[in-house]
């Protein structure tokens, strides 16, 4: 449990059971129902890692512990992503797939709602170089340091004045004779920027001309490549970048898409861009539920235990009941998308990858949109002791308070849904 700085609140018998151990049961035994035998499997085995990792290096979760320290054990062990496989710098694992990544994600979560949002901004940089890495040695080394834990990464598309609207870019790429690029203009909120190693970074030839956009790999070391903190309070551990690049040159071997492929790159990587930060949202209901489920049951109030009192029973009820039917739906659509992804070599046609970004919008929406109430609801359930800093409740509560706002906002994901309804009724 966190290392507080202040005064313990709870009492020992419930410090203890709210051990990463008892959390993990209380998610095992939603699931194991659920889950085929090989999901299940894979679950535990990156709990059991967890657990040893925590115990093993005496990890607190309290302010003071650095979260990226922890990247290369999670990537020696194959923890940072398992969405695919990266023959290429041959790192292959006995599972891949989104039912694998967001089994990952549900266990590291639990251990450490913030680790695991950092280590899934990293993946949000591995997939775009995977997609376009072409054998340039390069680009191989980029994904091998992100994906087996040598660097975290980032990927820089949002601007100061360019929030939601992506496409239209006022970070500009000059082409020089040599085939290289150089780029100016500043990137803002950038998880992991002021860590990271490697970049993935937008820009366009012409300023707000979504048609001239292009895609670079950056190595952060470079002159030109100019970062600062970003500081959000609700994510203390986590470093955001506010990137200012000054003439910066991207030699030709990092160019991962050249002038006009860039929006086109963009949007390819919106399904598991969107369904990884769901991924991210659920995990944290199950985190946040699995709390207070525990703390319900153990905690007297009147002489009885809390749970029996309808206000508190029948809230965690239907926070329960939400979080599980959500969890099956994020299943569901992480099942269909690795068929897919397995029928056609790993490469989904087009217009099936359209047709799924709207069921990712639909569950980022949902999943973030729940994360909220349910973060907040089951720390209220518990009174003072849910929002103190004895436990990862207050942790939940704050990622909890951005999620929406990730990715694209509740408006835009609403926005790309309306979108898709005109599309289905065009085809009636």
């Amino acid at each position: 449990m966190p290392k507080s700085e202040h005064a313990q609140a709870i009492n020992d018998e419930i410090m203890e059971a709210l051990s990463l151990k008892n959390r993990y049961a209380f998610v095992n035994t939603n699931l194991m129902t659920v889950l085929s035998p090989q999901q299940f499997s894979f679950l535990k085995n990156v709990q059991k890692f967890c657990m040893r990792f925590e115990k093993k290096n005496n990890i607190t979760h309290g302010p003071n512990e650095d979260v990226y320290n922890w990247i290369p054990a999670f990537g020696a062990e194959g923890y940072i992503t398992r969405f695919q496989n990266f023959e290429a710098c041959d790192v292959v694992y006995d599972y891949s797939g989104s039912c694998a990544d967001f089994l990952r994600y549900l266990a590291i979560d639990n251990f450490d709602t913030q680790f695991a949002m950092g280590a899934g901004a990293t993946v949000l940089a591995v997939n775009p170089i995977a997609a376009h890495h072409e054998n340039v040695p390069v680009r191989v080394e980029a994904i091998k340091d992100l994906v087996t834990g040598v660097a975290p990464g980032c990927i820089c598309i949002t601007e100061p004045e360019r929030g939601s609207d992506a496409v239209h870019q006022l970070t500009t790429c000059d082409e020089q004779g040599d085939g290289s690029f150089i780029l100016n203009g500043v990137k803002i909120f950038n998880t992991n920027a002021p860590k990271s190693k490697w970049a993935v970074c937008y820009a366009a030839a012409e300023q707000n001309n979504g048609n001239m956009m292009a895609q670079f790999l950056i190595n952060t070391s470079w002159e030109g490549w100019n970062c600062e903190r970003v500081y959000i309070p609700w994510v203390p551990k986590l470093y955001l970048g506010k990137e200012t690049l000054v003439n910066l040159k991207v030699p030709k071997e990092y160019i991962l898409g050249g002038v006009g492929k860039g929006r086109e790159h963009l949007f390819e990587g919106l399904v598991p861009e969107r369904i990884g930060i769901a991924f991210g949202a659920i995990s944290q209901c199950w985190g946040a539920l699995a709390h207070a489920g525990i703390y319900v049951n153990l905690r007297k109030q009147f002489d009885q235990i809390i749970l029996t009192f309808q206000g508190v029973g029948f809230t965690l009820a239907d926070l329960w009941a939400k979080t599980t039917n959500l969890t099956l739906a994020m299943l569901k659509f992480c099942e269909t998308y690795d068929e897919k992804t397995e029928k056609f070599g790993g490469q989904i046609p087009a217009n099936i990858q359209q047709a799924m970004v709207a069921s990712a919008s639909q569950l980022k929406y949902q999943a973030t949109n729940l994360s909220s109430e349910v973060c907040y609801e089951a720390a209220n359930l518990m009174g003072g002791a849910g929002l103190g800093d004895n436990l990862l409740t207050h942790d939940y509560l704050g990622i909890s308070r951005i999620q929406e706002i990730v990715g694209g906002s509740r408006q835009i994901q609403q926005y790309i849904m309306s979108m898709a309804f005109r599309k289905l009724y065009k085809m009636l």
